[in-house]
């Protein structure tokens, strides 16, 4: 439908976006051990920690607090998660190019061989990091990087997926959607679980963006909107996972 003549995007939105401020405050938490059960046992829960490296949570040019914020919970998550045998945690990580066709349209980040690249030390410093498994990707999709398929084939298969990290409406989103998709063209059950407090996106004020000559993006919206669009689309958005 055509928006109405004089109508600006911004008022028509309102209600949308009240109505999704209630909706994220009222999201349950979904108990972990639920989780387990109900997949038929730890080995068929996989937890995807997407893009928890140094260039997006401690420096370099998209690197952003609101993603390094989530380094504990997600550690956290992980700790509880091993402990009840959960061993599938992999991390799909930016490891571009020098080349990277990406950077026509952002700036230069996380290139192989850097410390950008690098999973973030927080993570690291888990005592069981040595069993992470490390998907290098070129682009923000996890599931067409080269590593992804002989990672699930050695791994899997798995009914259920946890998913973390950055960026909501990037890379976190083609994942969900990628593995959930996937599932339903498969007609084959597949329970992506998003924990709201292990994933966020970052912040570039439209002043700022103009002042730099970046593209403007609202952390708080786009990830609020793509939270309840991965919602729409069947994807288990939950408060935390504890």
């Amino acid at each position: 439908m055509a928006m109405a003549e004089g109508t600006m995007l911004a008022e028509r939105a309102t209600p949308y976006l009240n109505y999704i401020e209630g909706w994220l405050r009222q999201l349950p938490s979904a108990a972990l051990t639920e989780i387990i059960t109900s997949a038929g046992g730890p080995e068929r829960v996989a937890i995807v920690s997407v893009d928890l490296i140094v260039g997006f949570c401690h420096h370099g040019a998209l690197s952003s607090p609101r993603v390094a914020a989530l380094l504990q919970p997600v550690a956290k998550l992980m700790t509880a998660a091993h402990d009840a045998g959960v061993n599938a945690i992999v991390l799909t990580q930016d490891t571009h190019l020098s080349d990277a066709q990406e950077f026509a349209f952002y700036p230069p980040h996380c290139v192989a061989g850097t410390e950008e690249s690098e999973t973030a030390p927080e993570l690291r410093a888990l005592p069981f990091s040595d069993s992470f498994n490390i998907v290098e990707k070129n682009s923000i999709s996890s599931t067409i990087a080269p590593g992804w398929i002989d990672w699930e084939r050695t791994h899997g298969p798995f009914t259920t997926w946890i998913i973390v990290g950055d960026c909501t409406d990037l890379c976190v989103y083609q994942a969900a959607m990628a593995l959930k998709l996937r599932g339903l063209s498969e007609h084959r059950e597949q329970r992506i679980i998003i924990p709201v407090d292990c994933v966020q996106t970052y912040d570039m004020p439209v002043d700022r963006a103009l002042e730099v000559g970046a593209e403007p993006h609202d952390g708080d919206v786009l990830h609020a909107v793509f939270l309840h669009s991965m919602a729409l689309n069947g994807v288990e958005v939950v408060a935390t996972v504890s």
